[in-house]
């Protein structure tokens, strides 16, 4: 038997002597409050009483409470299970686990199910190891969802690193590893099984592997249906999750099918509001539908909260508040069979959020595990920072590049050009046309269209390639900003109203070793390093990363007029090519649809 094994069963033989035996007592109880039941979706009044790391009893503790316990009086206000974000990614906060976690836990938020796709895609197993290590450091569950594929297409798009099935065993083995993260591979299920047969079978041997060890698999399903929508189903074993789904008639679809609809409602990209609508219009059952942020900025995090402020929202929508936080609580821990979390119930974990008013669910004080860590939104335990070994540092393999490299040639004095079109608050982009000005056969930037050059350079030394095409909708009207966060491959993306700005921009985030720039008129306006795997600082705290956004979301406004909401983040997800419709890798202009490259000049 496992050592785990045997402490569990210590750890249950206790509580039942404590509830059967004489002289046995509670270490805490919480009385006088609400307890939100999301089994039978009530709200009564009841105790809860804890025993080290669990929940010992919720009713009654009056005989529970002896000369040492310590009563905690939540007169008037609700006891709820801590919250679950289902999926989310550290990289897309920029933020080290640690310090994500900080910023997270006062919130209620106290199991986090990760997907380092992004250090996967930058730097393989060594970079979804490292981040793996840092979160079994940590106070709250860290869990995690590993991707079988890296590159999402191959043949489209350079990675730093070609995950397959062969990672698989050393990976999905790790005990902090929930499973397979989400099935990108096969999200354009015709085309790949079309053109890329070989895509398809190295995910199913993955997939058979998890399935056999007792690991989940999440799905990536956007805009599929009827055959595609099942072939899909099929290619993650029979069951999976979506989190790209945008409208009401997908939700529909998804939940009738058995898919564990993964309502994102993140810093850039919010379905949730077009989702719930299969709920509270057509009256589906909730059970498979989910709340998960998927992307969020620290400073959404410390100005809204995380998954306490989606269930306010959720709620605003016409849910059920105890419905609302079913979807962060117990549907999540069905779907991924967690037995220890997601509802207050004898022998879990003790991870509960204290909610004063809960409407716009307000987090009194979080438990974890039994031990009251956070109060009035604040830590009342000491989390120590955390520094990534020099083995996921160094990650920019390009040396600088020069103007001329950017250049998108043309004849004449007018070309026809394609041009992605930014939806805000969106990943899905759409697909639009142009006649530009030529001038010494170089296309110009139309800033008063908005109309401008955008570029994808390759930056892991593998292809050396540089895609480009045009972007409508980034709203910027001066100088430029490069990142090498690009999902989901992360090689540096750039656009701006001039070359020479683009090319600084660029060079600048390869001196950094990674990072964010802006550049106007020839300067360095702003920038943030991003040493880990040129997508994360461990160097910074959450709030001094925070204030850092922050800043440069400002600068960009000023200083570059852009007037969209999180650009950095929408001009990561301009590469995003398991999402329709054109997008752009170091290939160049992508048709995401058929599966192709496609020119920029027409």
């Amino acid at each position: 038997m496992k050592t785990s094994q045997i402490k569990k069963a210590i750890e249950w033989r206790m509580l039942i002597e404590t509830l059967l035996g004489e002289g046995k007592y509670a270490d805490v109880v919480l009385q006088g409050g609400y307890v939100i039941n999301v089994i039978t979706r009530e709200i009564y009044a009841a105790d809860v009483a804890i025993l080290g790391q669990r929940i010992l009893l919720v009713g009654d503790a009056s005989k529970l409470i002896g000369p040492k316990t310590m009563i905690e009086n939540v007169q008037g206000k609700f006891i709820s299970p801590g919250f679950i974000d289902s999926h989310m990614h550290f990289e897309s906060a920029m933020l080290t686990v640690t310090e994500f976690s900080k910023l997270s836990i006062p919130t209620g938020t106290t199991t986090l199910v990760a997907d380092p796709h992004e250090i996967g895609n930058v730097l393989g197993v060594v970079g979804m190891k490292a981040m793996i290590e840092e979160a079994k450091t940590l106070p709250n569950h860290v869990l995690f969802t590993v991707p079988c594929l890296t590159p999402d297409v191959p043949g489209l798009e350079t990675a730093g690193y070609d995950v397959t099935s062969k990672d698989m065993e050393e990976l999905l083995n790790d005990p902090y590893v929930q499973g397979i993260g989400e099935i990108q591979g096969f999200a354009n299920v015709r085309p790949v099984f079309e053109h890329t047969p070989e895509v398809l079978d190295d995910q199913l041997t993955s997939v058979a592997y998890a399935k056999s060890i007792g690991k989940t698999v999440e799905g990536n399903c956007p805009g599929l249906y009827n055959e595609d929508l099942a072939a899909h189903i099929i290619s993650g074993g029979g069951h999976v999750s979506c989190h790209e789904t945008t409208e009401k008639e997908e939700m529909v679809e998804k939940l009738r099918y058995g898919i564990t609809v993964f309502m994102r409602e993140g810093s850039s990209q919010r379905n949730m509001a077009e989702c719930i609508r299969a709920i509270t219009e057509e009256g589906l059952d909730s059970r498979n539908a989910v709340l998960v942020s998927d992307d969020m900025v620290p400073d959404d995090l410390i100005k809204y909260g995380h998954m306490n402020d989606i269930v306010r929202r959720t709620i605003a929508q016409g849910v059920d508040p105890v419905e609302a936080i079913q979807m962060a609580t117990i549907n999540p821990a069905t779907h991924f069979g967690f037995e220890d979390v997601g509802a207050l119930l004898p022998g879990r974990y003790a991870d509960i959020a204290i909610i004063s008013d809960l409407e716009q669910m307000r987090v009194d004080a979080v438990y974890l595990r039994g031990k009251k860590v956070a109060e009035h939104g604040e830590l009342v335990i000491d989390i120590p920072s955390y520094t990534y070994p020099d083995t996921v540092k160094n990650s920019i393999k390009r040396k600088p590049i020069k103007v001329e490299d950017l250049y998108i040639r043309a004849s004449g004095h007018r070309a026809r050009v394609r041009a992605i079109e930014v939806i805000p608050d969106q990943n899905l982009t759409g697909a639009l046309e142009f006649d530009m000005s030529v001038s010494n056969g170089i296309i110009q930037p139309d800033v008063s269209r908005d109309v401008l050059p955008i570029y994808m350079i390759e930056r892991h030394g593998r292809s050396g390639k540089i895609g480009k095409t045009f972007v409508h909708g980034m709203r910027i009207k001066e100088g430029a900003m490069a990142e090498s966060v690009a999902h989901d491959t992360h090689n540096i993306i750039v656009t701006g109203t001039n070359y020479e700005d683009m090319v600084l921009a660029v060079n600048r985030v390869i001196a950094m070793g990674g990072g964010l720039a802006m550049i106007k008129e020839g300067k360095v306006i702003g920038d943030l390093p991003l040493r880990v795997g040129g997508l994360i600082s461990d160097e910074l705290t959450g709030k001094e990363l925070s204030e850092k956004i922050a800043e440069l979301t400002q600068l960009a406004e000023t200083e570059l007029g852009c007037t969209l909401h999180a650009p950095f983040m929408h001009l990561s997800f301009l590469s995003l090519i398991t999402s329709p419709k054109w997008k752009i890798t170091d290939y160049g202009l992508i048709e995401v649809d058929q599966f192709k490259v496609i020119p920029t000049l027409i």
